[in-house]
């Protein structure tokens, strides 16, 4: 049973691999139709998500799956918004807010020592 969290972790990080690499084609497999975009673009965050819950699942801080999610995201979104995909009024507040909390989450795991706390 002690075996269980890092199955789920190698799980779902292989999930959101398999996204990362190959988005529409999850779509084909899960949905029956390939994904287009901006369902595609959404795909990008919920794998980076399923990259962060693996993070989190593995045996150490639960802190570092956040972190490790909040600052894929931002970087993830960042690149999205410079490319020629169209952007809502709420795409780079978005943004922001992701990178300002993997910071708070970087410094809060750093000042806990262990990063338990």
């Amino acid at each position: 049973m002690k075996h269980v969290p890092i199955f789920a972790a190698v799980a779902e990080m292989a999930t959101g691999l398999a996204l990362i690499v190959a988005p529409s084609m999850v779509g084909q497999l899960l949905l029956g139709v390939p994904l287009a975009e901006p369902a595609a673009t959404v795909a990008g965050v919920l794998d980076l998500a399923l990259l962060g819950l693996g993070a989190a699942c593995w045996p150490g801080p639960p802190r570092l799956g956040m972190l490790f999610y909040s600052a894929l995201v931002t970087l993830y979104l960042a690149y999205a918004g410079f490319s020629p995909l169209p952007t809502g009024p709420l795409f780079w507040p978005v943004v922001v807010l992701h990178g300002v909390l993997a910071i708070l989450l970087l410094l809060t795991w750093k000042r806990s020592g262990s990063g338990r706390a």
